[in-house]
Parts: structure tokens; sequence; C-alpha cells
């Protein structure tokens, strides 16, 4: 037997908010868009550039309930973790973008980036 996570869902405000971050600010692609009438949602999926793995469900919040876990998808653990082949490069981006870091980066013997 063979298995793949295809989707994270990531539970969010508003589609095309989520969508303007993903893709302006981290460079997201933006894989679907579709609007699905008889839920009155949209399947939006987005992935990092040139990836070929799992992607981001973004799910707009349908109830009350949802909207207390809007930015706080993994009970404040780290949520995701993004490789990348530049990191440093991918950073400076991210800074010069308005993204904020928790944490300044730091090297690790088992690798680098931010944690």
């Amino acid at each position: 037997m063979k298995q793949t996570i295809v989707h994270i869902a990531l539970i969010v405000k508003d589609y095309d908010e989520a969508i303007e971050f993903y893709t302006k600010k981290l460079n997201f692609e933006l894989i679907e868009d579709t609007y699905q009438p008889e839920q009155d949602k949209r399947w939006v999926v987005v992935s990092p550039p040139g990836s070929v793995g799992t992607t981001i469900l973004l799910a707009r919040a349908s109830k009350p309930e949802q909207e207390e876990f809007i930015g706080n998808q993994a009970g404040g653990r780290v949520f995701l973790f993004l490789n990348t082949d530049d990191f440093w490069r991918d950073y400076n981006e991210m800074l010069s973008k308005g993204i904020e870091f928790v944490r300044k980066p730091k090297e690790a013997d088992y690798g680098g980036g931010v944690y």
C-alpha cells in the first residue's frame, strides 16, 4: 500500500485575503480557486513554487467555533515547515514583504533556519 497526504486544510478568515498573503508575500502559486455553488464555498489550493508534494487547502471558517482557530491551527506550535534551496534569499525577501518572524534565524547541527 502507498498513500500520500495531498492537502492540509488551513482555516482562514477570508479567501481573497489568504490568497493575497500566500501568493504575494510567500510567493506561493495559486493552484486552484473553484467556486462550489452547492455549498457556497470555494476550493482554494496553494503551493510553494516548484513544489510537487502536499498542498494547502485554504478553508474559510464557516462556523463561529472554527473562527477561534484562525491563526492558531496547531495550538501555538509550529504548524508547517517550508524547505527552500536558498534560505537567506527567501528569508530576506519575506522580511522585505513585511513578514514578521517570531525569532531570528539560527544555525544548528540538524540544519539552519528560523525555528
